[in-house]
């Protein structure tokens, strides 16, 4: 029997079933099949499983222990005590290739045209830890791990209602890999969820490794420097979304969980601000936005005050400055290439190496090099100053995304502005204002609530006010139930 051959539905005889496994399983060495009698059953079976993604003590104990030791008379399957949570028939071979791999066992009746799925998942996991990316401070530490099922409980665990519904998809002709859509029925918009789903059905590719290739496959505009879905490590992140309107996706073996649709300013925000007074959390989330300008724009002012507009600077700063670069031979724009260069190496060294060696490579690397760039005379120490606050500004910004994407945008920015001054740093402004204002995320406005204005829903973004005070969801949820909280403060 070969692979065109192999039959849709499942022989009666196990012969025939042993035929079909030993031609589509050839070369799989932790596959165990094992052909049992079953006494009080008059009947053979065969239990099928993979020993490396299988529970064997579930086996063992509540699969075959009642099938061989169990004294009563059974006429099926169905009269043995198998104490297993899930079980379910099948007539394909195809749902038992999907159970296999999911960890499943198989059970073959001989004489029946018909095979039971056991629930006897047990491959390797690693156990809930600290989110490793997304630090808290007085936020839950706990955070997703490669497990869906895992993820999902910790959602149950902020959301106990019965609204919060589940979608289950399968992406992937290879590996097939578990998709699970969450949203609350009665505040998630149906319009969104269909897009979101028509999507990802529609994806055609062999495997789907972890959610960043699911949301590269499903985003509005791929050309787009912007993350237009946010991924999250943090359950109560997740909830907190969710509880807006928004929906979020699990993909099975990935830490990552991915939200939609989101709007730019919510890259700025965090759970920790609805946990910190409100002046408090205002005041840092007017501080994140001002640095997400100064790492996109200090060097390229830098570089368009020497080149351009020294006209501009304070006699005394002009002075230093000239000061500084007397020895120095490159021009603004190589200098500051030069030196952003350098920084993006050590943070790229520092994430690759072990956690000590990394912080000492980023920290020490730092110093050096640029202590001797200054003494060389290939930079001069305003340049410096100029790279370590904008690597401190892109730091500030909380989304590990969105921080990528400034890093990026910063360098066309140097570019136009060693060319046009500061006339090319407003157009290349312009084009980002524009741009963003044009983008979207699952069909709703990327510029909410500031392209399209919304006045209502600036009570959350680059302020934040009192909890008692927002009492509606953001509109760039595009909820159905705006109502977030119906008792206000007296």
């Amino acid at each position: 029997m070969n692979k065109q051959t192999i039959p849709l539905r499942i022989p009666s005889s196990l012969a025939d079933v042993e035929a079909v496994i030993q031609t589509t399983w050839g070369e799989t060495p932790d596959l165990v099949v094992c052909r049992l009698q079953v006494k009080q059953m008059h009947k053979d079976v065969l239990l099928m499983y993979l020993d490396s993604l299988a529970d064997k003590n579930s086996i063992n104990n509540n699969v075959l222990q009642p099938l061989l030791f169990e004294k009563h008379h059974a006429t099926n399957v169905e009269d043995i005590a198998i104490l297993i949570g899930q079980k379910k028939y099948t007539k394909l071979w195809p749902d038992i290739e999907t159970a296999i791999f999911q960890g499943e066992s198989v059970l073959f009746i001989d004489g029946e045209q018909k095979a039971l799925i056991l629930d006897t998942q047990g491959w390797p996991q690693r156990a809930i830890a600290e989110p490793q990316v997304e630090s808290s401070l007085k936020g839950a530490h706990q955070g997703f791990i490669e497990t869906s099922g895992k993820n999902i409980a910790l959602i149950r665990r902020y959301l106990p209602n019965r609204e919060l519904k589940i979608k289950e998809l399968t992406v992937g002709r290879r590996g097939k890999t578990k998709v699970a859509i969450l949203y609350l029925e009665d505040v998630a918009h149906p319009e969104v969820l269909q897009e979101l789903e028509d999507r990802i059905r529609n994806i055609d590719v062999d495997a789907v490794v972890n959610t960043g290739e699911l949301m590269q496959l499903i985003e509005d505009n791929p050309f787009s420097p912007f993350p237009q879905f946010l991924l999250t490590e943090r359950p109560d992140a997740a909830v907190s979304n969710l509880l807006q309107g928004r929906i979020a996706i699990i993909v099975d073996r990935s830490p990552s969980v991915m939200i939609a649709p989101m709007s730019f300013i919510s890259f700025f925000q965090t759970v920790d601000d609805y946990s910190t007074r409100w002046m408090i959390a205002t005041f840092l989330r007017l501080l994140r936005p001002l640095a997400f300008f100064i790492a996109i724009f200090l060097p390229s002012l830098y570089i368009a005050a020497i080149s351009f507009h020294y006209e501009l600077l304070p006699l005394n700063l002009i002075l230093t400055v000239g000061e500084s670069r007397e020895q120095v031979p490159l021009p603004p724009i190589l200098e500051a290439i030069l030196m952003e260069l350098a920084i993006e190496m050590l943070r790229e060294a520092g994430l690759r190496l072990p956690a000590p060696i990394g912080q000492t490579v980023g920290i020490v690397g730092g110093v050096v090099i640029g202590q001797a760039a200054v003494q060389a005379g290939l930079v001069s120490n305003i340049m410096v100053v100029v790279v370590a606050i904008t690597a401190i500004g892109s730091f500030i910004i909380p989304n590990p995304d969105m921080s990528e994407s400034v890093r990026l945008i910063r360098f066309p920015m140097m570019i136009v502005s060693s060319l046009f001054g500061i006339v090319g740093m407003a157009i290349g402004l312009m084009i980002l204002v524009v741009h963003l204002a044009c983008l979207e995320s699952l069909g709703t406005p990327f510029g909410s609530p500031f392209a399209p204005v919304r006045f209502r829903d600036w009570k959350d973004t680059v302020v934040r006010f009192p909890l008692w005070a927002m009492r509606n969801r953001p509109l760039s949820a595009r909820p159905i139930q705006l109502k977030r909280q119906t008792k206000t403060r007296k």
